[in-house]
């Protein structure tokens, strides 16, 4: 998953698109122009109805009285939804040769999302986790098949990487995971994420695997942006409904308002800076890699906690404070994006402040009532004027809003 610096390219320049079949070789580390293939993105979206399926459980869960049952559950879901696409997405980034197999491999493992996807209502509401991890076994299946073409077509430390990866031995305790009494399953299931995020370690002591950074980044960049969208999207939906059925635009219109602020914020903030000069070694690569778990699951809980506020505020829901369905994950977001992004591109305490403080009174604003969602969205959008400020007025050579070279708005 992760590279060194020192690791020489396995070759120049990508390898011929649209072949039958060939080797699965190492890709360069220095191609240029390597950029999101349409197969990435279609694999993309099949990932985001899993997650939007997820949030929509999580809503119902919360609207229920279930709270604390529905966030376990939707956290251990959406880890074995994003735990699929990043091994997916950082492998394709070192090998990815867009063969016919290569291919149809890949849609196997898409269909075994979508049988994942089949199975969260299930999760949520019976705690039987028998199809999720059919659809986990499935893209698990896939990878390996993967990994062992890249075994078939290496040798040395090369092949020893492959084939660590393509052991599994995590998967054993995967499958054991439904015979376990329903009250252990948390503590197992924290076990066994914390054994597959230690895999990536072991695997690449043999030879890191030579992805490319801007590959990578910019991978990252357009799942989170697809999450952002779908929260924009859920939350349109849920206002919609609001005014439909109870004509309560009055009281929608600070939620709707809010949220648009938060999404609006969300966005800037994370694609203020680009990413991919910070990616350089294995423990940058890996942390940053990892972290983003927190920023998508909490993005995406965004939305569903818009729609839990909605459902409130037209006399659904009985939650005390609703806007903490909508604030903490918000802070959640403006913080991880501060730790893994922002603050290597700022100058000063005051710029290193934005986005720490912004959280802290994000939080603060889930005590405000009626009017916390739109306060939460003013401060977030006010956090972004701070940052375009002091940018302005004490800018960091060398960095760029959408490129690199120019003063950049930073928060």
């Amino acid at each position: 998953m992760t590279s060194s610096p020192a690791q020489p390219p396995a070759c120049p320049e990508a390898p011929a698109r649209h072949g039958p079949l060939r080797r699965l070789t190492a890709r360069g580390r220095d191609e240029t122009h390597r950029g999101v293939s349409s197969l990435e993105l279609f694999f993309d979206l099949c990932f985001i109805v899993a997650m939007a399926q997820a949030g929509a459980q999580l809503v119902h869960a919360m609207v229920e009285g279930h709270v604390g049952e529905g966030i376990l559950t939707y956290l251990m879901i959406f880890f074995a939804i994003w735990w699929a696409w990043m091994n997916f997405t950082w492998f394709a980034s070192a090998y990815d040769n867009d063969d016919v197999l290569y291919r149809i491999v890949t849609l196997i493992q898409m269909a075994g999302v979508l049988v994942l996807t089949a199975g969260v209502s299930q999760a949520f509401e019976e705690h039987a986790y028998l199809v999720v991890v059919l659809g986990y076994v499935i893209m698990r299946f896939a990878m390996t098949v993967q990994w062992l073409r890249v075994a078939r077509s290496s040798q040395g430390p090369e092949r020893t990487t492959a084939l660590r990866y393509a052991v599994g031995l995590c998967q054993i305790g995967w499958l054991g995971l439904l015979a376990l009494p329903e009250a252990g399953r948390p503590w197992v299931f924290l076990v066994m994420a914390l054994l597959e995020m230690a895999a990536p370690l072991y695997a690449e002591r043999a030879r890191p695997t030579p992805w490319h950074p801007r590959h990578i980044a910019e991978r990252y960049g357009l799942l989170t942006l697809i999450v952002l969208g779908e929260t924009i999207a859920a939350a349109t939906v849920a206002v919609k409904s609001g005014i439909d059925e109870h004509e309560a635009l009055g009281e929608l219109l600070p939620i709707a308002a809010g949220g648009l602020l938060i999404i609006f914020a969300a966005w800037w903030v994370y694609f203020a800076v680009p990413i991919h000069g910070h990616l350089r070694s294995n423990r940058q690569s890996f942390l940053w890699g990892y972290g983003h778990y927190l920023i998508l699951v909490s993005g995406a809980a965004i939305g569903a906690g818009l729609e839990v506020a909605v459902e409130q505020a037209v006399g659904k829901a009985y939650l005390s404070p609703l806007s903490a369905a909508v604030t903490l994950p918000t802070a959640l977001f403006l913080l991880t994006v501060w730790a893994l992004h922002s603050r290597f591109y700022k100058v000063g305490i005051a710029q290193q402040s934005v986005l720490p403080v912004t959280a802290l009174l994000v939080v603060v604003c889930t005590f405000l009532g009626h009017w916390a969602v739109l306060a939460a969205g003013l401060v977030a959008a006010l956090a972004v004027a701070a940052g375009v400020t002091l940018t302005a007025l004490g800018a960091s050579p060398g960095l760029g809003t959408g490129g690199e070279g120019a003063a950049v708005a930073v928060p």
